[in-house]
């Protein structure tokens, strides 16, 4: 099969995503696909891409992913024009059997690039563009779903510099702030004081300024990935300092992941039919990561779903997927293969 696996991108989470398409890559040429890696900002006219586009090399730079998140600015300086699709994307996008989508963030996980592909007629892997688009909104997502699922307590704010003093003055601390369409915790704080709540605003604005605050949980965190009709062994994030944050997420060794999660069978299931209620209720398909917070008693509180999960070296769905006796290669196989039938089915 012709898998064009597209990454990259003008996301903040650029450099996860770069990181994802390259393991994606290679474990397709591994079984036996024709598959090739194209940035979705560069597109033709990136480094990757020559007269023999399906063996272009894949860099060993792409599968490490850099401590800090990209310049976005220099990034789009550095090619003219203003559209967020490099020049023959598209029309490659047309060529292949499938599209493996391994952008995270912006224009790869808001169903941006699978209205495109939709109107293309052209198959992509993952959830539709209306469940993607949903899913993308914190907000939105917890809107829908709070009355199936536990979910900590939220505000959604459009932080400027008018309101943030007021903002500041009278949300109730702890907190956690975090980007409302955003993800691998670029721009997240938790905030336990006034003066923590007020740079994490500030940062807020910089970023753009649609904002969660959301009541801040203390318990275990623990992952769910869903993998068609079925939920995946639990994963548990131990950060060894501070919480999990973009650094923990991608540094090999930043963090302990335990998979399974070592917690009572009552608490699995109860994680497992959260994030099946979550991932039904907004019409995902294919596969997708639950995040929570457990407490003491085993409350799952929801925190978000991810539709386009990480599939780094680091990455968590992949160590769900081999507890559950898939190995990565097998894992990236079975989500072409059902995203072809959701494609199939409208989905």
């Amino acid at each position: 099969m012709r898998v064009l696996v597209l990454a990259g991108g003008l996301s903040p989470e650029r450099n996860v995503s770069l990181s994802s398409g390259a393991m994606v890559c290679q474990a397709l040429r591994e079984r036996g696909h024709q598959a090739a890696l194209m940035d979705l900002f560069y597109g033709l006219d990136g480094a990757l891409n020559g007269e023999n586009f399906y063996e272009a090399p894949i860099p060993d730079s792409f599968k490490r992913v850099a401590r800090e998140a990209p310049d976005l600015e220099q990034l789009r300086a550095s090619r003219p024009g203003p559209s967020a699709i490099g020049p023959g994307v598209l029309e490659m996008c047309a060529r292949a059997d499938v599209v493996y989508l391994a952008l995270h963030g912006a224009c790869g996980e808001d169903g941006r690039i699978q209205a495109a592909l939709d109107l293309l007629g052209v198959p992509y892997t993952g959830s539709g563009c209306l469940g993607s688009a949903i899913a993308m909104d914190k907000d939105l997502t917890k809107r829908l779903v709070a009355g199936g699922v536990t979910t900590p307590r939220w505000e959604a704010v459009s932080v400027t510099e008018e309101n943030l003093e007021e903002l500041v003055r009278r949300t109730k601390l702890p907190v956690v702030v975090k980007p409302i369409d955003s993800g691998s915790s670029i721009g997240v704080y938790i905030a336990k004081s006034r003066g923590e709540l007020k740079r994490a605003l500030e940062e807020s604005i910089r970023l753009g300024g649609r904002t969660v605050i959301e009541q801040y949980i203390q318990g275990r965190e623990i992952q769910v990935a869903v993998l068609g009709d079925r939920a995946l062994p639990s994963i548990e994030i131990i950060p060894k300092e501070g919480f999990y944050d973009y650094a923990n997420k991608y540094q090999p060794g930043a963090a302990t992941e335990v998979c399974p999660a070592q917690i009572p069978a009552a608490w699995e299931r109860a994680m497992g039919e959260a994030a099946l209620a979550v991932f039904r209720a907004i019409g995902l398909s294919v596969y997708a990561r639950a995040d929570f917070i457990v407490t003491p008693d085993g409350t799952p509180y929801f925190l978000e779903i991810n539709t386009l999960p990480g599939m780094t070296p680091t990455s968590l769905v992949p160590q769900e997927a081999a507890a559950a006796g898939m190995d990565y290669g097998e894992l990236c196989d079975t989500i072409i293969q059902l995203s072809l039938e959701a494609r199939k089915g409208g989905l």
